[in-house]
């Protein structure tokens, strides 16, 4: 079994002020994949004995910026997906095993008045055809934070999100695009009913406590992993981010 783990940390310097060290040991997890790191190399020193370090950080200070822990060292590790137009932001890091490829991703947010929406579609339409490349070489596991709710019932408020960053008809048909072209979404797949579980909840309006939340955060993988599935979950009670680690058990 090996499990997985990923977590928009919002911050990592600030998360490890609150128990991001206590989190990550008690997992235990074989791979344990960050987003929204939001440093420069040589701002933080993480003591983890046992992992080794993958990080990819933005050209821009205090922005984006991803990482990879995990014990049993990759056969190789890239950052970025080798479009200069994407590659700036610190949003991909590829790490090879012998059986399988895990991507950290932080897609780019579509933001106020969808203002970065053309330029998420191209990255979409760039990060897929990646996806898709690697594939034939062997399977892929994407995690990260995908900053959009597939369907309704990622959700708390649909109707009123209909048009905004994250819930927008473009954004989602990307994600159907996604499964389309052949990757599972984990949690779904065990859970495809389930109501009430989300990833993210804003700052504002006491959304956590009222659980409003919004489930961004996923593990994909190619359909060829489907038998090695053992398990999805959520944890919606670590606090330390806006955003919660959503883990997968793979055999």
């Amino acid at each position: 079994m090996k499990k997985m783990i990923s977590w928009n940390v919002n911050g990592l310097r600030a998360c490890v002020e609150k128990g991001f060290l206590d989190y990550f040991k008690e997992m235990d997890a074989d791979v344990f994949c960050i987003q929204e790191s939001k440093l420069q190399e040589g701002q933080i020193s993480l003591d983890l004995p046992d992992y080794h370090q993958y990080w990819n950080y933005a050209l821009k200070k205090g922005y984006s910026g991803t990482a990879i822990f995990t014990k049993e060292k990759p056969i190789s590790v890239t950052n970025g997906f080798g479009v200069e137009e994407h590659d700036k932001e610190g949003r991909v890091i590829t790490a090879e095993f012998p059986e399988y490829y895990v991507i950290t991703c932080y897609t780019p947010n579509s933001q106020n008045e969808l203002a970065r929406l053309p330029y998420r579609m191209t990255w979409e339409e760039a990060f897929l055809a990646y996806l898709k490349g690697l594939e034939e070489k062997k399977p892929v596991i994407i995690c990260g934070d995908l900053n959009v709710a597939h369907k309704e019932i990622d959700l708390k408020n649909p109707k009123t999100n209909r048009k905004n960053a994250g819930f927008t008809d473009e954004e989602r048909q990307k994600f159907t695009n996604l499964l389309e072209h052949g990757f599972i979404d984990t949690f779904r797949h065990f859970y495809p009913d389930q109501e009430g579980t989300y990833s993210w909840w804003s700052y504002r309006f006491s959304a956590r406590q009222k659980n409003a939340g919004w489930r961004i955060d996923y593990f994909c993988v190619s359909e060829s992993l489907k038998d090695r599935l053992e398990s999805a979950s959520i944890h919606t009670d670590v606090l330390g981010s806006d955003h919660c680690p959503v883990e997968l058990v793979i055999r």
